[in-house]
């Protein structure tokens, strides 16, 4: 479906692909889903999903998603759960407990993707072990693979080799504070060697692990410096690519950097002639480290060894490294056998990467058993989901990812040389808990996505989500029950009483969910009730105003511009607004009609432009109220929402569909709302 299959009368129009590919971040298999992974990610991709169904056509967009099945995270959940509570079950049998919660969760908030898969579940996992294996052959036959010994944490007390999650200490890179640092990566998305790990501790039996010799490939990502470079410099100037993907991927194209406090300055000067060729850059102002920096990583790497031979603590900073493809633990996909490097599996970092392309093999390889080809036959190869040039994909992501996403993988995308296009990242900032960010892995624990439904509606919680704002700054979810602070002191008995038991206190997960339960509500009962008085139960029979159709006309292209620009929180301000104005209108223009059903009727017309617009703009983010007002105002929704007709009032909707006679309304049930309040919340 092209642009000029909608009325074209306006210049500057934003441009949408033939075909699109949305996918949300995968969650690990060892648990469910919490309030950030569908706030966060989830509910923004299904809002661009459903956005571009209507906009380019149901057939043309694939929204997928899934478990990210394999992995040291899972393994040790899997430990856990045997040894702390006794699972009997096989770890894909954890995997697959966790997948269907997740799932589950998705479709409480009404995550419409066309495939929830898990990489290591039927029936994605047969398609996902074989691309995996194409995919590292390939890499291989293109030399940017290298075979590097390098060293892992040894359990000498368990007498095994650990899996990533079961060594934590402090992340050893500049400037970064996290506690919760694991063998080669912390829980911030800082990128280490184990050597470099400060005070690891094996989570097995708490004692100090050793180190020792193991070979992995790795991917030659420093290659890949200049091109990402010249990525950047093209993402700048991309509306669609937030501010946050450039800054955050530009701190990791700097040249390798060590940083030694200034007090041990004479200690390094006294090995400095040992180290590889050098710059020094003293301490400035108020900096309490010079830094030394070479011309590439392994050059750093051999200082390293150096100045810890000699005992000169430092910290490194960022730089791009060898990224790990394979590794050694058992729960992996298995690796391909490369010059007699047998019985490695593949790292889940890397894997999860091209998942979304073995996740669209499978969805396409299941609407051909259900018989439903998209569209044409070309569409059932996956290569014109990803790489053709009128195709584009949009990857949802939170910003900890952002160096896999779009660092790693728009390198490794270029050294494939299958001509993939490079994704359209969408980062949002973090989705904060009562200002702090919290993670099932931390002290702060993130209320689960499902008890957040024993106070709120889906649709609530969606169009609060979607208000925050993620694009341009870490926002807080500051949701009352959850609310433990004091809000003031009881009078009567002095005792402290909690905001969440202050009825005093207003919601702010509920400021949004206003609109809908008043504003949205109010206009559509409005229309149909009115019609049914007096219409006859049809469209009013004359056209709306010119004035109405024209503040439509405006809204619809706006909200066009504005979500094709990823600005969710902005288009649906904008709609409020428009609604709010439309509802004023006809406040002012039905008490004026009293007692003159022309003039009524005239009011009506111009409410139902404005209901039929707001609900088209709406259906993204609340769909079901939505499909439900556009079926009372007598339209299938394939017709009410296809951005074909996004332009037309009802009445032209109507006559376009081949209505010659006045068009019929469905019968609203008396005192009905379209988007009701929690049962927990009153009436």
């Amino acid at each position: 479906m092209a642009d000029s299959t909608v009325e074209n009368d306006t210049e500057n129009r934003p441009h949408f692909p033939a075909r699109a590919v949305v996918t949300a971040g995968m969650p690990y298999g060892n648990k469910g889903l919490h309030f950030g992974h569908i706030g966060g990610v989830f509910v923004p991709a299904d809002f661009f999903a459903r956005f571009l169904r209507d906009r380019i056509g149901a057939d043309n967009v694939l929204f997928v998603s899934g478990t990210d099945c394999y992995g040291s995270p899972i393994m040790e959940g899997y430990r856990k759960k045997v040894a702390d509570e006794g699972f009997e079950g096989t770890i894909e049998d954890y995997v697959r407990a966790n997948h269907d919660r997740q799932k589950a969760a998705l479709d409480a908030y009404d995550i419409s993707l066309d495939l929830y898969a898990g990489s290591g579940l039927e029936p994605a996992k047969p398609f996902h072990a074989a691309l995996s294996d194409e995919w590292i052959r390939r890499l291989h036959e293109q030399g940017v693979l290298v075979r590097r010994s390098t060293l892992q944490f040894y359990d000498t007390k368990a007498q095994t080799f650990l899996n990533g999650r079961q060594v934590q200490g402090r992340c050893p890179v500049r400037g970064c504070k996290s506690e919760k640092a694991y063998a080669d990566e912390c829980d911030l998305g800082h990128q280490f060697d184990p050597e470099e790990l400060i005070a690891p501790v094996s989570q097995l039996t708490g004692t100090t692990p050793e180190l020792r010799p193991v070979d992995n490939w790795y991917f030659d990502l420093p290659a890949y410096q200049r091109f990402l470079e010249g990525l950047m410099d093209e993402w700048d100037t991309d509306p669609q690519v937030r501010d946050i993907v450039t800054k955050t991927v530009r701190e990791s194209l700097v040249a390798p950097v060590i940083y030694v406090k200034c007090e041990a300055r004479a200690d390094f000067d006294a090995v400095a002639g040992r180290l590889p060729s050098h710059t020094v850059r003293e301490a400035e102002g108020n900096q309490t480290s010079f830094s030394v920096e070479f011309a590439d990583w392994s050059a750093r790497d051999a200082a390293r060894e150096v100045l810890e031979d000699a005992g000169v603590r430092f910290r490194t900073g960022k730089c791009l490294l060898p990224f790990r493809i394979t590794g050694n633990i058992d729960w992996g996909v298995p690796a391909p056998d490369l010059e007699g490097s047998d019985g490695l599996t593949v790292w889940c970092w890397p894997e999860s990467l091209w998942a979304p392309i073995s996740f669209v093999q499978c969805a396409l390889a299941e609407d051909a058993k259900r018989d439903e080809p998209r569209q044409a036959a070309a569409h059932g190869d996956w290569h014109d989901w990803w790489c053709a040039d009128d195709s584009q994909v949009f990857q949802f992501i939170g910003q900890d990812n952002i160096y896999f996403y779009c660092v790693v993988q728009p390198a490794m995308w270029e050294a494939m040389g299958w001509d993939l296009k490079q994704t359209t990242p969408v980062a949002n900032y973090h989705i904060l808990f009562m200002n702090k960010k919290a993670s099932s892995s931390g002290a702060i624990k993130p209320p689960m996505a499902m008890d957040l439904l024993d106070h709120y509606t889906a649709d609530q919680l969606r169009c609060h989500w979607l208000s925050l704002g993620l694009d341009s700054k870490a926002v807080s979810f500051a949701p009352k029950p959850y609310d433990t602070s004091v809000s003031h002191k009881d009078k009567a008995t002095g005792e402290d009483v909690l905001v969440r038991d202050d009825p005093r206190v207003v919601d702010p997960a509920l400021k949004e969910s206003a609109f809908l339960t008043n504003i949205f509500n109010r206009l559509a009962r409005s229309c149909l009730y009115g019609a049914a008085n007096v219409c006859d139960g049809h469209l009013p029979s004359r056209a709306p105003s010119a004035e109405a159709v024209s503040a439509c006309r405006e809204a619809t292209l706006a909200y066009e511009r504005t979500v094709a620009g990823l600005d969710f929180h902005n288009a649906l301000a904008g709609v409020e607004d428009f609604a709010r104005a439309a509802n004023k209108r006809w406040d002012a223009a039905s008490k004026a009609a009293k007692g003159d059903d022309d003039a009524y009727a005239a009011a009506l017309a111009d409410a139902f432009a404005a209901l039929r617009t707001v609900t088209l703009l709406m259906h993204p983010a609340v769909p079901d109220g939505c499909e439900a007002v556009c079926s009372h105002m007598g339209f299938a929704a394939t017709d009410f929402f296809s951005w074909d007709h996004a332009l037309e009032t009802p009445d032209e909707l109507a006559r376009s569909l081949g209505e010659t006679g006045p068009h019929a309304i469905v019968p609203l049930p008396p005192r009905f709302d379209f988007f009701e309040r929690h049962e927990s919340q009153g009436r």
